[in-house]
């Protein structure tokens, strides 16, 4: 009984090597859109998507995946598939970002999910230096409807790239923090790390 056991258990190894074949093949043969895996950091474990053009979604639900992978089925292609080697630079930059070694990114985005007013509102934030902020009503002023402060709030909670697109670097005029779509602590230690001292040169 215990030989059968044995003799019926793969061991890990040649999986990983199939399935890697079987990434290639999908991506050779056009049948891959979207990549993604989760990668654990100092603030929870995210959910990275990318396609071919670029990294295309970051979340912070990376324990529990379902809710995010159904909308990029949804909004970018349903041929996704778990990829983590074809987002392992982007990981890199994240937590070099989250770590405080990295300025910016540096990697392509790919922008399909942000779209209309929440579009423009995300490309501002990558105008925000860092290690500054702006408030809400800033950055409404910047895009040209210094009338629309809550929906600025909206396209910021709802910047499909937090991170590397730095919605964090939005607080309210008062001074507080404001909401973060990682949580107030998140955006905490995000600002925390940017006010520290100046990172070390950008990770290439």
């Amino acid at each position: 009984m215990a030989e059968l056991e044995t003799m019926g258990t793969i061991p890990d190894a040649p999986l990983d090597g199939l399935r890697a074949r079987l990434v290639e093949r999908a991506a050779e043969r056009g049948l891959l859109d979207v990549a993604y895996r989760t990668l654990d950091t100092a603030l929870g474990s995210l959910l990275l998507a990318a396609t071919p053009a670029g990294l295309v979604s970051v979340t912070f639900d990376g324990r529990d995946p379902i809710a995010t992978l159904d909308r990029l089925a949804s909004a970018v292609s349903p041929r996704l598939l778990e990829t983590p080697a074809r987002l392992d630079d982007a990981a890199r930059r994240l937590e070099a970002l989250i770590d405080g070694r990295a300025r910016a990114f540096g990697g392509p985005l790919d922008m399909t999910l942000a779209r209309g007013f929440g579009r423009g509102v995300v490309e501002r934030l990558r105008e925000i230096p860092y290690g500054e902020t702006r408030s809400y009503a800033q950055v409404a002023v910047a895009v040209g409807s210094p009338r629309a402060v809550r929906a600025v709030g909206t396209a910021c909670r709802r910047n499909p790239l937090p991170i590397a697109i730095p919605c964090h670097r939005v607080v309210r005029s008062d001074g507080a923090l404001g909401q973060y779509v990682g949580g107030i602590e998140a955006k905490r230690l995000l600002l925390g790390v940017e006010a520290a001292s100046p990172p070390a040169p950008l990770v290439e």
